[in-house]
C-alpha cells in the first residue's frame, strides 16, 4: 500500500480489527519513510449479476433501485426500515447464491414479491399490480385470491390486519 502522504511504495500494518458487523477489516498503517499513520478498510467485493430488462437491454444491478421498489410498495404501511433492510439483503443474497452473471428482471421481481408477501399483503398486491401490469379489477381479484390461498403459510409472519378489541374496553366508537 502506498503512503497517501509521501507516496512511499510500502507501509507497515500496526493493528487490524474486524468491524462490528463483521463486513470489513480496519487496518492501522504506518509509513516507514515519513512516519505518518493512516487507516485502510478492507471489504469483500462481490459482484451482483447484470439485469436483463424485458426489452433485452442489460444494465448493472442497482441496489438503490431495489430499495426504492420496496419503499414505494411499503409506503404508508406499518413496516419499519429494519424489515426493509432485511428484505433487501434477502433479495441480494438470493441473487448472489444463484451464481449467474446475468439475471432477467423478471427473476428479480419474483424475489421482491416473495419478500413483500412475507412483509405486508397490501404492499405485495401494490407491487404485483405494477410488476404484472394489471389491466383490470379481475387481475387484482385473481392475485388477492392467490394470496388468500397462501395465507396459512404466511400466518405469524405479519401483524393481524385488525387488532381484536380488548375485552371490556370500548372501541373508538365508544361501544364495548
Amino acid at each position: 500500500m502506498h503512503c497517501p502522504f509521501c507516496q512511499h511504495d510500502d507501509t507497515r500494518v500496526i493493528d487490524s480489527r474486524v468491524s462490528e458487523d463483521g463486513s470489513s477489516i480496519r487496518r492501522r498503517r504506518e509509513c516507514p519513510a515519513c512516519g505518518e499513520r493512516f487507516n485502510t478498510f478492507e471489504t469483500a467485493e462481490i459482484r451482483l449479476p447484470a439485469v436483463i430488462k424485458s426489452d433485452g437491454r442489460r444494465e448493472p444491478f442497482d441496489e438503490r433501485k431495489l430499495r426504492v421498489s420496496f419503499e414505494r410498495a411499503l409506503q404508508k404501511r406499518a413496516v419499519g426500515p429494519e424489515a426493509i433492510d432485511t428484505a433487501v439483503r434477502a433479495v441480494l443474497h438470493g441473487l448472489r447464491m444463484g451464481g449467474e452473471r446475468e439475471v432477467p428482471s423478471l427473476q428479480v421481481g419474483e424475489l421482491v414479491m416473495g419478500e413483500l408477501k412475507k412483509l405486508d399483503q397490501v404492499a405485495y398486491v401494490r407491487f404485483a399490480s405494477v410488476y404484472r401490469r394489471f389491466e383490470d379489477v379481475q387481475a387484482f381479484r385473481e392475485e388477492i385470491e392467490r394470496l388468500e390461498r397462501d395465507l396459512p403459510v404466511l400466518e405469524g409472519l405479519q401483524l393481524p390486519l385488525l387488532q381484536p378489541a380488548a375485552a371490556g374496553k370500548p372501541d373508538k366508537s365508544g361501544k364495548r
